[in-house]
Order: structure tokens, then sequence, then C-alpha cells
């Protein structure tokens, strides 16, 4: 099998939720603005670094979801955002921080390390590339509300900057949040991944896998106030047996009901 941070943290979530996800089939539907908008921005950002019209290209990913009949978050729509991301992009011109030497080979990397049993792991970097001049691992995040920068050293507990510093062997990393408000900014954050922090990250992988290799899914309940995981949690309609929220939320994959059999398994 082939795993993934995306899966590692899902199944740490919930287990229940990972089988739900992964194995029987059910993925959430691609409706929400602030996601998709995210995933067409980072289309830009690779036209951007290719010197090309990274506007033109906003616009030309943006405008598939214009009359999709997205929900919005007060304050938000179609323009408002497009707009947003045109500044964003305007502005990252002008702060002229990052460079990315041969961007059709150092944007979108995938990664593949070995695991036992056969196993792989793989990871999708945004880009390799140089912040004021230093060589690092890039990742891009758009995001409404700013990254917290203290207490100092806070970035370095990422998971998903590690999984990155684990699989690449690259120590200094750097997240850049391009922030949409009412006067958009870019935050340029950098942090160091030290080798024992990829040692544990390679051990907290191989453990997890070997739980699911295990057919171990039993649910983590988020009922509890007012932090309720359950509440944010596509899969909920399953766990409640709720046809109506299922369908309001998910679709399942075709050939997903192959893996039906793992139902059988002990929880």
């Amino acid at each position: 099998m082939t795993f993934s941070h995306t899966q590692i943290a899902q199944y740490l979530r919930c287990p229940r939720s990972y089988r739900y996800r992964y194995l029987d089939g059910w993925k959430e539907k691609d409706s929400r603005p602030a996601l998709l908008f995210g995933r067409c921005f980072e289309q830009a950002l690779g036209a951007y670094f290719r010197r090309e019209d990274s506007a033109s290209a906003l616009f030309t990913e943006w405008a598939k979801h214009q009359y999709a009949g997205l929900k919005y978050s007060r304050g938000d729509n179609w323009e408002h955002m497009f707009r947003q991301g045109v500044q964003l992009l305007e502005r990252l011109a002008q702060d002229d921080r990052i460079e990315i030497h041969q961007p059709g080979r150092n944007t979108q990397i995938k990664l593949v390390r070995s695991l036992p049993n056969g196993n792989d792991f793989v990871a999708y970097l945004d880009a390799i590339g140089e912040l004021d001049g230093n060589r690092c691992i890039l990742e891009w995040k758009t995001t409404t509300t700013r990254y917290p920068e203290e207490p100092d050293g806070l970035l370095a507990l990422d998971p998903q900057l590690i999984c990155y510093s684990w699989i690449s062997g690259i120590p200094e990393v750097a997240l850049v949040a391009f922030v949409r408000k009412r006067f958009c900014e870019i935050q340029y954050l950098k942090t160091t991944i030290s080798e024992t922090q990829r040692e544990e990250f390679g051990r907290m992988v191989e453990t997890t896998v070997s739980h699911i290799e295990a057919g171990e899914f039993a649910p983590h309940s988020g009922i509890r106030f007012p932090r309720n995981g359950c509440v944010s949690c596509p899969q909920l309609g399953l766990c409640l047996g709720n046809q109506q929220l299922v369908e309001s939320k998910l679709i399942r994959r075709p050939g997903a009901s192959d893996f039906d059999w793992l139902n059988e398994l002990v929880d």
C-alpha cells in the first residue's frame, strides 16, 4: 500500500474515519470555496514562477467554479476572492523574496520513500527553492487568518513540515502563508527540523502503518464540548446512520465495495 501524511494524520485523529475514507471509499465532496480557491491559487503560483501570466492562470482555474453554487462565508464571493488572489500575486512580486530555479522540476515535487512490508510513503512538496537566499522546502498556504508566530520555535512542531523534511532530508523549511483579509499580506515563516524530529516521525509512520495493516479502526469520539471534532468530520453521517447527511457531504469512489470485507475485521 501507499501512504501519505494526510492518511497518517486522519488515522491518528480517528481510525474509524480513516477506514471510511481510504478503505470504504467515502470522500468529502469538493464544495468548500476556500479549499477550491487554494488549489486554484497553487496553479497560479506555478505560472508565476514559470514567468507566465499568473493572474490569468488564476482566473482560468477559479472560473471553473464561478457558477458551481458554492456556499461562501460572510463577506466572501467569487469575485472578491479572485481580487484577493490577484493582490497576493502582486504582493509576492513586490516582495521578490523567493526564487525557484527550474520551476518545472522544482515545484509540485513527488517524493517516495520505502516502508517495511513492501509499503511506500508518498509526499508532494509544493516547491524547493530559496527564501531570502537560503535553500529550503517551500509550503504554500492560503488562509483568512494569520499564522501564529509566537512562541519562538512553534513552526518546527508542524507535523506536515516535519513530514516533508523527513522524506526529503532537507532540514530547512518555510511556510509561505497568503493571508486573505481586508488588507492582504504574505507571511514568510522559516524554521529548521532536527534529525531527532525526522527519526521520531519515521518511527511514528511505521507504528501507525502497522496498526492499519492489523485492521485496527476503533472510533475516536469527539463528542466533548466545546471542541467537538465529530461536528466538523465529513464522515459524521456514517457514524450516525444519517443517509441525508451522508449524501450532502460525501461521495463514494467506484470500486470501493471491493474492500467491504474489511468491515468484518475486529476493531
